[in-house]
């Protein structure tokens, strides 16, 4: 019996290793290709290992556009936006699962639902409210400036309190004893004092999930900073990488060197706290 069962882990363990073979093919092709001379990008056969290896690609690549302010700005809307997202959405996961009030379950179903809702649904609605904002960039009460557009804030506005994140902050919340909450109370601790000091020590894990997932999806927007910015200086790297491409070509040597440099941050980020990430959605994801 022992046997077959060390026969069933190594099967398993070798489907998940071809898997994820099979998955980084595209992500090794890249990289391999940032390094590769133009004449072997698209040779037949396919080159893997590049014969000759360059930088070229890396040098042309952060000369063709001001890589280093698209970074800055990509990092300023993800960093803060994580925080802001790590604290509210956490805040209110604790209120859905610890605190009982008129309609709980009503409004929290209901912001699930929003979950159904495209993003591209609500995009006019979105630049509307960010250009109409009222009292910044030269707007009044009813607008007249620019609002938000060409600013952080404006290209933080969409991404702020993710209705995934309250979600998955309340499932880890419905796991956590009771008793530990009451003992609190009894030693005069207010209701903040609970939050602070008991629960958000105790959902590092899902803390650390929201923070991958937050900052990723800023990170890897397009469509909003295209929408919401116009001036080169508040570009983000994901709008950045279209100077490689106009519509009759593509400079695939630059755009893969630059791809990898704009993967890269996500990877260390995921790479650092993938302990943590698993045991946040294991944890999350069985309570309920």
């Amino acid at each position: 019996m022992r046997a077959l069962r060390y026969l069933k882990t190594a099967a398993i363990y070798a489907v998940l290793i071809v898997v994820a073979f099979v998955m980084s093919l595209p992500f090794l092709w890249m990289l391999l290709s940032s390094f590769k001379p133009n004449a072997e990008l698209f040779s037949y056969p396919p080159v893997w290992i590049p014969t000759r290896w360059v930088l070229d690609h890396y040098v042309r690549a952060f000369q063709a556009a001001p890589f280093g302010r698209y970074f800055f700005n990509s990092a300023v809307t993800g960093i803060s936006t994580t925080i802001i997202n790590l604290f509210f959405t956490s805040l209110a996961g604790f209120a859905f699962a610890k605190y009982e009030f008129p309609y709980k379950n009503v409004l929290f179903f209901s912001l699930i639902a929003t979950m159904m809702v495209p993003f591209h649904v609500i995009l006019v609605p979105l630049f509307l409210i960010a250009k109409n904002f009222p009292f910044v960039g030269g707007n009044g009460l009813w607008g007249g400036g620019t609002g938000l557009l060409n600013t952080y804030p404006g290209l933080v506005l969409p991404h702020l309190l993710p209705v995934f994140g309250v979600f998955l902050s309340r499932q880890f919340f419905m796991g956590l004893p009771n008793d530990l909450i009451e003992a609190a109370r009894i030693d005069g601790a207010s209701e903040y004092r609970i939050y602070w000091t008991i629960a958000l020590p105790a959902a590092k894990p899902v803390l650390s999930t929201l923070a991958i997932f937050s900052f990723s999806n800023v990170w890897d927007d397009f469509l909003w900073p295209l929408v919401v910015t116009t001036s080169q200086s508040m570009r983000t790297v994901q709008i950045g990488l279209q100077v490689f491409q106009s519509q009759h070509s593509v400079d695939w040597g630059p755009l893969m060197a630059a791809t990898v440099a704009v993967t890269m941050p996500l990877v260390i980020v995921f790479v650092l706290n993938q302990r943590s990430f698993v045991q946040g959605v294991t944890s999350s994801g069985i309570k309920g």
